[in-house]
């Protein structure tokens, strides 16, 4: 049997493996793994998982994952993340459909704490879904600016997502970060206009709230300070080179932990249960990154990747109609498998066509991170609907699809504007200093 007819087996095996539930890290090991066996022999397959098991563990750059994770999983148990709603909310609560927009607003505040999606939408949800209840917002625009509002966790720098496209790409952290800001408050205010468009169409749908006097907004303003000031001292510290991405990482660890302390809000079981939390999702990260490892090599062995490479090159399209194809595909994995899985799986097959059309990298990057960001919503998987779903149980499933189609419909338009003009995902990393 030929090295592309195992690889086609083996990609089966590991779709069959991902259907039975089982964890993608261990799917893609195990069909990894078995894979070199057979095509390079049992002493080739532990070298590469003693080899890219060590090198990975001992990667400086990897250092990001926990501290910014940290970061986030700190703020939320100190109810920093509040604050960011808090001040949104004060501002712009009034208006109609003002308390959806000052939750996809508090979600992207809260993006640039945590780099997670799910931790996003769980932590906004569960401050903001019962205060829409109580001014009868429709489920369907409540549940859905909190799913919607929490896919910017992997857009808004600091983004789990980018790190592992990094490494997988052997691309600029930093960069990749800084292509992810302009990006991130794009679709942020194009979530923000669907709002005003839904209940400018009906607005049933999302009532006015309070009013609030100029020293409550002043007063909510000033609680969000500190939390902005962290956001901008890391992001600004990347772009203007003070801080490598690893540094700005441990500055804004350090700097969340000293405002809990002055604050009296991080008490020793909260940091505990912060810091339990961080390595627990570390791990996974971790995990996932040596199975990307160990597949990886597997599929270059097979050649599946050169074989796709030659077909889409062959068919003589133009390079957009084939970056076309392909976010085209990562538009439909995303509604049956998790995002990191797919980053993982696909890399090795897409990167090397990217690479040879002449698209830049990092631009490439903000696509794909999109891409991955619209199946968190995306039936039937929705992985940030289900995280809803568990926050307003009396919500029906359904209800919270619907609700986040026109946010989904409008990041088609923000990744179609994304790829006319690239300048939005470049300006900040080619002007940012080295």
């Amino acid at each position: 049997m030929s090295g592309f007819a195992i690889g086609m087996w083996g990609m089966g095996a590991l779709f069959v493996l991902l259907a039975l539930r089982i964890p993608v890290a261990f799917a893609m090991f195990a069909v990894g793994f078995v894979g070199i066996s057979i095509l390079n022999g049992w002493n080739a397959a532990m070298s590469y998982l003693a080899t890219e098991s060590f090198t990975l563990s001992t990667s400086a750059e990897l250092v990001v994952v926990p501290l910014f994770i940290l970061m986030g999983n700190v703020a939320t148990e100190t109810g920093m993340s509040r604050r960011l709603y808090d001040a949104a909310y004060a501002v712009i609560g009034s208006v109609r459909g003002g308390l959806a927009s000052a939750t996809v607003i508090g979600c992207g505040g809260f993006a640039a704490l945590s780099g997670s999606s799910v931790a996003s939408a769980l932590t906004m949800g569960k401050v903001s879904l019962k205060e829409m209840d109580r001014f009868n917002y429709d489920p369907r625009l409540s549940t859905g600016a909190v799913a919607a509002g929490g896919t910017l966790g992997i857009l808004i720098p600091p983004s789990t997502g980018f790190v592992i496209y990094a490494i997988l790409t052997q691309q600029s952290i930093g960069r990749l970060f800084l292509a992810g800001v302009l990006p991130g408050l794009l679709l942020l205010l194009m979530f923000v206009l669907t709002v005003t468009a839904i209940c400018w169409v009906n607005p049933a749908m999302g009532p006015a709230g309070p009013r609030t006097s100029l020293s409550e907004k002043a007063r909510a303003m000033i609680g969000a300070v500190p939390i902005l000031a962290v956001i901008l001292i890391t992001i600004g510290g990347i772009y203007t080179g003070v801080f490598s991405p690893v540094e700005a990482s441990a500055v804004g660890a350090g700097l969340i932990i000293v405002i809990g302390l002055v604050a009296r809000t991080l008490t020793l079981r909260a940091f505990w249960a912060a810091a339990k939390s961080s390595v627990t999702t570390t791990a996974t990260v971790m995990l996932i990154l040596i199975a990307a490892h160990m597949i990886n090599p597997f599929l270059a062995l097979s050649h599946i990747p050169q074989a796709l490479g030659e077909f889409l090159i062959g068919l003589s399209l133009p390079p957009l109609a084939v970056l076309g194809l392909i976010l085209a595909c990562y538009l439909v994995l995303g509604c049956f498998l998790e995002g990191f899985a797919m980053l993982v799986l696909t890399m090795p097959i897409f990167f090397p066509i990217v690479q040879q059309l002449g698209f830049d990298p990092i631009w490439f990057g903000v696509l794909v991170v999109l891409t991955l960001e619209m199946g968190l919503i995306s039936p039937p998987v929705g992985v940030n609907v289900f995280i809803v779903k568990s926050v307003a149980p009396n919500v029906d499933l359904n209800t919270i699809f619907r609700g986040v189609v026109p946010f989904w419909l409008a990041m088609i338009v923000t990744l179609v504007i994304l790829v006319i003009f690239p300048q939005i995902s470049l300006y900040l990393p080619d002007t940012m200093i080295n």
